[in-house]
């Protein structure tokens, strides 16, 4: 399952175009962030905030309202007297209405106001939660990055120690000529030749994975040769301010909870507005007069809903437990943080102690490979022994060169958890 995976990304970079020239950890965390699909929402985002914005200040325009009812009852009133030669017209049961209202806000206790700012807040949590998904591209590009600089660094050490033992291969064959060496000897060398190139064609195979990852991730084919190896920094002590994106979605978050408070007082506010209202109809507002008439009525309305009075208490309650759930959180992402920092400080303080030694180790396995080649070519010393010896001077090269590639990456990894 894994090969399949890895043969299908390989076969998709074939379709994305080359990096050219060298290629840094930083370039590369760029094109990952802006070539990953989430990276669209940072546009739609505030797109979806100006229309919701929009409808929420449309609050504050006139409203208007169009009715039309006819209706038949069962009785209507009438007047319970009798005057001489005066004729009273009854109301109709049938009764007939069509009436356009308009009615603007003059104070609603700050609700379009609350709401405006709480569609705000939501639009920069969600800003922030894509920012902290972008962010962490970085760890996964440091991972590749690093580790194909690692193998880079290994095949080149596998190549000279290729190079070494083809060198020594034919000593032994001109020895083995001239009756200084036997078969077995010539066949030894043969074998750890083949042993480093099925090494070399093992680690190929690995950076041939990573590389097709890594360019999925940034969106270009990248040539390994090209990756860059960063430089050491001057100073890598001090403490670290945090700066990690996920401190800013709390903060985003707390706003937003602190938006929702504020509505929520805003709701429980009384409401006024001017209202005009005209209408045609049987009968008009004059109740004694039978016929089609058309009236009118103004004035300023004020309404108070007290029901939200009831989940009042409750409502902020919650507000409350969620912004504690996000203080919460926050601390716990500091401290886990605060750990993973002293950890990775004591990995810097480690790999620098091993580099220090690392040359003097080579120094001394070199003059151990060259004593033995020297008793090799007098017949003082096996094969074996050489090899052993030629292996173990290999081995410290690449030991040294990948406690630097571990250096760099634990300073990067230091670099991620702080975001600095």
């Amino acid at each position: 399952m894994k090969k399949s995976i890895i043969a299908f990304v390989a076969v998709c970079c074939l379709h994305l175009p080359v990096v050219y020239g060298q290629l840094t950890v930083e370039v590369c965390q760029q094109k990952a962030q802006a070539n990953y699909p989430e990276i669209k929402q940072l546009g739609l985002i505030p797109q979806s905030t100006a229309f919701t914005l929009s409808n929420a200040n449309k609050g504050y325009l006139p409203q208007f309202s169009l009715s039309a009812k006819a209706t038949y009852q069962s009785d209507v009133t009438k007047i319970p007297i009798s005057i001489p030669n005066i004729h009273i017209q009854s109301l109709s049961k049938d009764q007939y209405q069509t009436t356009a209202a308009m009615s603007q806000l003059i104070w609603d206790g700050g609700a379009i106001h609350a709401r405006k700012g709480e569609i705000r807040a939501s639009s920069n949590v969600d800003q922030q939660k894509v920012k902290v998904d972008l962010y962490d591209l970085n760890d996964r590009v440091n991972q590749l990055f690093f580790g194909i600089l690692s193998l880079n660094e290994q095949l080149r050490q596998n190549k000279a120690l290729e190079n070494e033992l083809q060198t020594e291969y034919n000593k032994i064959e001109a020895y083995l000529r001239n009756g200084v060496a036997n078969q077995a000897d010539v066949d030894n060398i043969h074998v750890e030749l083949l042993n480093a190139g099925q090494q070399r064609i093992t680690l190929q195979t690995v950076r041939n994975s990573y590389v097709a990852m890594l360019s999925a991730m940034i969106g270009t084919t990248v040539n390994p040769e090209e990756i860059t190896m960063p430089s050491l920094p001057d100073s890598i002590t001090g403490t670290l301010v945090n700066k990690r994106p996920e401190l800013s979605l709390f903060s985003a978050e707390n706003q937003l909870y602190d938006s929702q408070r504020k509505n929520i007082y805003a709701d429980n506010l009384p409401k006024i507005n001017f209202f005009v209202q005209g209408g045609y109809g049987r009968p008009g507002l004059n109740m004694l007069d039978n016929s089609f008439k058309p009236y009118y009525i103004g004035g300023i309305q004020l309404s108070w809903n007290f029901g939200n009075l009831y989940t009042l208490k409750n409502n902020l309650r919650t507000i409350d437990l969620n912004q504690k759930i996000v203080a919460s959180q926050r601390e716990t992402f500091l401290f886990n943080s605060r750990l993973t920092e002293m950890q990775q400080s004591n990995q810097i303080t480690q790999w620098q102690k091993l580099i220090r030694n690392d040359d003097e180790i080579i120094r001394l396995r070199n003059a151990v490979k060259l004593a033995a080649d020297a008793k090799v070519a007098n017949g003082t010393l096996s094969v074996t022994d050489l090899i052993t010896d030629i292996t173990a001077e290999n081995q410290a090269r690449i030991d040294k060169a990948l406690h630097q590639v571990q250096l760099l990456l634990s300073i990067y990894n230091l670099k991620y958890t702080t975001n600095n």
